[in-house]
C-alpha cells in the first residue's frame, strides 16, 4: 500500500507536468481531462463494494491517461487479486510517461486508439473503469464520425447519432470486451441523459445491462478544474436486468456520501425522457420570512394579472398550457461573424453604410439593464448599447454602382475570408442574414443562478423593432395568440408579468446544465415549460389547440 501511494504521488506530479506542456485547446480537442485522484479512489471503492470479495480481477481502462484508475486499483486491491490489467492511450504524450511509470507492474499498456482496436474473440474483462475522452462531435471530422458509427453498429448493433460525442462510442464499444456479469464504472458527462442523441445509450443501459447506480454531482461543483462539464458516475453490470429491478439515483455531495438518493424502477426510466429529472428534490425548507415574502409577491401578482385580464375572453376547460401552445420559439439569428455584421453607430458612420440595410439588434444580455425594452418613435430600442445588423439581399454585382460604400465594406470582409466561413458560404448572397423578425418576447439562452436571481434565465418584453442574436430565444405568437394580442395588446405584457410566476425549476428541469452551474435552454425545451394555471383563463383552450 505504501508503494502504491508513493507511486500515485509521482503519477500526480507527472500528470501536472504533462498537462502544462499542452495548451487547453489541444487537450480540449482530444477530450483530455484528468480524473481527480480522490474521485478515482471513490470510483474504485464503489466497484469494490459491488464485486465478490475474493473475485479475481481482469481490469481494463480504454482511456488510460497516466493511470488514475489503475493507481487507485493498486491502492485498494492486493496485487494477487489482480490477474490482468490492460490499458489503451491514444496520445504518446501521456502514454510514454505512463509506460515508464508503471513498467515494474503487470500492466499491459498500449499506445493506440481504442476505437480502432479489434474486439477480442473472447471477453475477459470483469472490471472496467473509465473516464472516456470528452470530445464533442464538433471536434470529430465527418470521416471519424462515419468510422465510429460503423464500428459501434458492427460490434453492438447500436446506431449513434452524428451528434454523439466520442465518450458515447467508447461506452458502446467496450461491451464486446466485458464478461457476462462484469462490472463497469464510467465517469461521464451527464448530458447524454437529457438529449436525443443519448437515447440509444439509455436504451442499452435499460435493456442490455443491469444498471446499478447513477450519481450526479452538483453542477456548481465541477469535477474537472479545466472543463465546464456536468459530471455523473455510471455503474452497471453486463447482465440482463432481473424482474422488478430498480436503479439507485443519487445527487450532490460525493459518490461515497451523496446528499440525496432514491430507487427508480426501469418502467419509470423508460417513460422519463430526461433522466436528470429523476433526482431527489432537496428537503431543505425555506425560512418562514422567505415563504412570507414569496406569498405576498404571488398575491400581488395575482391582483395585477386579474386587473389586466379582458372580461370577454373564454374560460377554458381544465387543462395545462405550455409555452409552445402559444408561441413558436426560435433561436436568435447566427451571423457567422458578429464583429463584421453587427455594428455600432460609430462604425456605421465610419464606413458610410446605407440605413436601408441596417436593422436594430439587441446586444448580449449582460448589456441589458432592464427586462422591458421600450422603443423610440422610430421603433429603435431605448437602451444604452445601440447595435445594428447589416443585412442585404441585393446581388453583389449591383452594389458597386448603387451602394459603393457598402460594396467597399464587403470587399474588406472578403479580404478577411468572412465569405468562406461556414454560415456565410451557405447563404446567397453571403452577406444576407436569416429571417428573424422582431419578437415581442425573448428568453436568454444561457445563464446562471445567483444570490440575487433564482432563475438562470431572463424573460424580456420587447416593444422595439430590434431583432436578436443567437444568445436569445425568440417567442413569436401563434396565429390564435397573435389575433388575441392584436385585439388586446395589453395581453402580451400580462403574459410577460405572469411568466415571472413560472417556477425557476420549471425552466431548469426542461433545460440542461454544465459544470459551474451554467444552464442552457433550447427552443423545444423552453416550449415544454408549463405555464401557471391561471394563465389558462386568458385563452380559449379549444381555439389554441385548433391552431
Amino acid at each position: 500500500m505504501q508503494i502504491a501511494t508513493a507511486t500515485e504521488n509521482t503519477r500526480i506530479g507527472l500528470n501536472i507536468q504533462l498537462d502544462r506542456a499542452k495548451t487547453l485547446r489541444e487537450r480540449n480537442r482530444l477530450g483530455q481531462f484528468a480524473t481527480p485522484p480522490k474521485l478515482a479512489l471513490d470510483i474504485v471503492d464503489l466497484g469494490k463494494t459491488l464485486l465478490p470479495e475474493e473475485r479475481k480481477i481482469h481490469f481494463l481502462d480504454p482511456a488510460f491517461g497516466t493511470g488514475a484508475f489503475y493507481s487507485a486499483l493498486l491502492q485498494r486491491f492486493p496485487q494477487e487479486q489482480i490477474l490482468s490489467a490492460t490499458g489503451y492511450e491514444i496520445d504518446h504524450h501521456y502514454g510514454n510517461g505512463a509506460i515508464q511509470l508503471w513498467c515494474e507492474t503487470d500492466l499491459k499498456l498500449e499506445i493506440a486508439d481504442f476505437t480502432q482496436i479489434p474486439s477480442p474473440t473472447k471477453a475477459q474483462v470483469n472490471l472496467l473503469l473509465c473516464n472516456p475522452p470528452y470530445a464533442r462531435h464538433h471536434h470529430l471530422s465527418r470521416e471519424q464520425k462515419q468510422r465510429l458509427q460503423q464500428a459501434t453498429i458492427q460490434h453492438t448493433g447500436i446506431k449513434l447519432s452524428g451528434l454523439a460525442g466520442l465518450h458515447c462510442h467508447f461506452l458502446c464499444l467496450t461491451d464486446a470486451w466485458m464478461q457476462e456479469g462484469g462490472l463497469a464504472v464510467w465517469l461521464m458527462p451527464s448530458g447524454f441523459m437529457d438529449v436525443n442523441y443519448g437515447q440509444p445509450i439509455k436504451d442499452y443501459l435499460i435493456n442490455r445491462t443491469t444498471l446499478l447506480r447513477i450519481h450526479r454531482f452538483d453542477p456548481t461543483e465541477v469535477q474537472f478544474e479545466d472543463a465546464l462539464v456536468s459530471s455523473a458516475v455510471l455503474c452497471f453490470k453486463k447482465a440482463i436486468p432481473p424482474t422488478g429491478h430498480t436503479v439507485c439515483f443519487s445527487e450532490g455531495g460525493s459518490l461515497t456520501f451523496p446528499l440525496r438518493s432514491r430507487q427508480v424502477c426501469l418502467a419509470e426510466l423508460r417513460t422519463t425522457p430526461k433522466w436528470t429529472q429523476l433526482g431527489v428534490t432537496s428537503n431543505h425548507s425555506q425560512p418562514p420570512e422567505k415563504k412570507s415574502r414569496q406569498k405576498a409577491a404571488v398575491n400581488a401578482q395575482d391582483t395585477l394579472v386579474d386587473g389586466l385580464i379582458p372580461e370577454n375572453l373564454t374560460q377554458p376547460k381544465n387543462c395545462s398550457l405550455k409555452l409552445s401552445d402559444l408561441f413558436t420559439i426560435k433561436r436568435g439569428l447566427a451571423t457567422g461573424a458578429n464583429h463584421f455584421f453587427i455594428l455600432t453607430p460609430e462604425q456605421i458612420s465610419q464606413h458610410q453604410l446605407p440605413a436601408a440595410f441596417l436593422q436594430p439588434i439587441l446586444p448580449s444580455p449582460r448589456y441589458l439593464q432592464v427586462n422591458e425594452i421600450t422603443a423610440d418613435a422610430e421603433g429603435n430600442p431605448q437602451i444604452e448599447r445601440q447595435l445594428y445588423l447589416l443585412n442585404c439581399t441585393l446581388p453583389e454585382e449591383d452594389l458597386p454602382e448603387q451602394y459603393p460604400h457598402l460594396w467597399h465594406y464587403l470587399q474588406q470582409g472578403k479580404a478577411q475570408g468572412i465569405h468562406t466561413r461556414y454560415l456565410c458560404r451557405h447563404r446567397s448572397p453571403w452577406y444576407t442574414q436569416e429571417k428573424r423578425p422582431p419578437a415581442p418576447l425573448l428568453c436568454t439562452y444561457m445563464g446562471r443562478t445567483s444570490r440575487h436571481r433564482e432563475s438562470p434565465f431572463r424573460l424580456l418584453l420587447n416593444h422595439s423593432r430590434a431583432t436578436a442574436p443567437n444568445v436569445y430565444l425568440m417567442l413569436y405568437p401563434k396565429p390564435h395568440m397573435a389575433s388575441v394580442t392584436q385585439e388586446h395588446p395589453e395581453i402580451l405584457k400580462t403574459l410577460w408579468q405572469a411568466f415571472a410566476r413560472i417556477s425557476p425549476q420549471e425552466f431548469i428541469t426542461e433545460g440542461r446544465v454544465y459544470g459551474g452551474g451554467l444552464y442552457k435552454l433550447e427552443p423545444k425545451e423552453l416550449g415544454n415549460a408549463r405555464l401557471p394555471a391561471f394563465i389558462n383563463s386568458l385563452f380559449s383552450w379549444d381555439s389554441v389547440l385548433s391552431h
